[in-house]
């Protein structure tokens, strides 16, 4: 959620199109009405082919909720399409998490036009509600259904990331978002996974106990195959020594945007670099064992294991609320495990596979004391390296570092405010000059940097 790039493009849209277009009063206020917390759970309008589209709130199989952290204005974003594509039971579900000065512009246009995209791309593929599986349903291409979403969803994923890139309202060559979708028709359920969101599934094992299985790959640039094609790109991997763990993508020649994540829409500075907009596609069949399916943005799961995520829902008295307590529980975690650290948004849908009935006999106090005691952790001075920083930030854009007499650094403003009008000539005549930019920050390289 930096203010700005160096990057020269950038100070372009800034001054002719995206500073304008942030304050414009009637944008604002037309984000407000539609994302107003008053909406009860009401669906906010109809989509494609007659489909209800929810942008929070809760109805008999769906709990949504989203909440925003101490970094600004709430970068996330969520939807749910019922009766997508006009299929009576047909569920798209979509969590977005947007970066970058215009991220939460860049998650809410993705939020409402990746599924229109995506409904109609089935509508063109001989219609999905014709189609009829393998008896062995499985992960693979040979399954005709399997096949026909998957080509859908890399279509749609496609067209999304190139009707951004020509969108001139939004400033999109240093802002992205992540995004984890979901589309359920009967027993089947196709994930499609952008970024390092997450979705999970709660089911039962042979013993009829509640499990988590994790469906998706946090796509972080550090993951051996992502950062092979980064690095096949030109671009570099490495993580500040400040935070050690966590890998970002940077340009060939100059030290931003540290993106915090290998595939995104948006982030156009990083596409010639190994950033891409290609989903990971994942099936499923759907069995009576299954549950409950959450989708949620990373400021939970940076904070909540699989396994709690799943209790917390399981143990929600009303649907309705199961989203809400979820976040309510990320926030608490973030409080007591990362105390000196900014928490982050935080985005849930939760859809449920069968009519509502008790999944857990505990009682969500008995949770508490069971997985939750974050007082023990709040007490013990053995925090992570990196709660001394606001590690919850995707992309660091201006990130301060210290001064060195000898090195060129491009510093951010202490107050947060722009300052773009105010870059010193050193940095910008060092890039023209095709150079790397000098910077004091340190770097941590993966294991095989050479």
């Amino acid at each position: 959620m930096g203010a700005c790039c160096t990057c020269q493009r950038v100070r372009h849209f800034d001054q002719e199109n995206y500073r304008h277009h942030f304050v414009e009063e009637k944008e604002e206020k037309d984000i407000i009405i539609v994302e107003d917390d008053n909406y009860n759970g009401n669906f906010a309008g109809k989509g494609d082919f007659g489909a209800h589209i929810r942008l929070h709130g809760y109805s008999k199989f769906v709990s949504m909720y989203s909440q925003q952290g101490k970094k600004g204005i709430n970068q996330d974003a969520m939807t749910v399409w019922e009766n997508f594509g006009g299929q009576k039971g047909t569920f798209f579900c979509g969590v977005f998490d947007g970066h970058g000065p215009s991220g939460h512009k860049v998650a809410r246009y993705v939020r409402d036009l990746l599924p229109a995209k995506i409904s109609s791309s089935l509508k063109e593929s001989n219609d999905v509600s014709d189609q009829r599986s393998t008896e062995n349903d499985d992960e693979t291409d040979q399954n005709p259904l399997f096949a026909t979403l998957k080509a859908a969803f890399l279509k749609s994923f496609k067209e999304m990331d190139e009707e951004l890139e020509k969108e001139p309202s939004i400033e999109s060559y240093s802002s992205g978002t992540t995004a984890v979708t979901l589309f359920k028709k009967g027993e089947h359920l196709l994930i499609g996974n952008l970024g390092d969101s997450r979705a999970i599934i709660c089911t039962r094992d042979e013993k009829n106990q509640l499990i988590s299985e994790q469906l998706t790959v946090d796509l972080k640039p550090h993951i051996p195959s992502e950062y092979e094609r980064i690095k096949s790109c030109k671009g570099r991997v490495m993580a500040m020594e400040q935070e050690p763990n966590v890998y970002r993508v940077w340009m060939p020649d100059e030290d931003c945007p540290g993106l915090a994540m290998a595939r995104a829409f948006g982030d156009f500075c990083l596409k010639d670099f190994g950033l891409i907009s290609v989903p990971e596609v994942y099936y499923r069949k759907l069995t009576e064992r299954d549950e409950f399916v959450v989708l949620a943005t990373d400021g939970v799961w940076d904070v909540l294991s699989n396994d709690e995520v799943m209790r917390i829902v399981a143990t929600a008295r009303k649907r309705s609320m199961a989203a809400r307590l979820l976040v309510e529980c990320a926030v608490r975690a973030w409080k007591y495990k990362y105390p000196r650290a900014k928490i982050d948004d935080c985005a849930v849908v939760c859809l449920f596979l069968k009519r509502q009935r008790p999944l857990l006999t505990k009682s969500m106090s008995e949770v508490t004391q069971l997985s939750f005691n974050y007082t023990e952790l709040a007490n013990d001075q053995n925090y992570p390296d990196n709660t001394k920083t606001d590690d919850g930030l995707d992309t660091l854009l201006n990130f301060q570092v210290e001064e060195d007499n000898d090195q060129d650094i491009a510093r951010g403003p202490e107050d947060g405010s722009d300052n773009i009008d105010n870059k010193n000539s050193s940095t910008e005549n060092t890039h023209n000059q095709g150079r790397r930019r000098r910077s004091g920050m340190k770097f941590v390289y993966p294991d095989d940097h050479q």
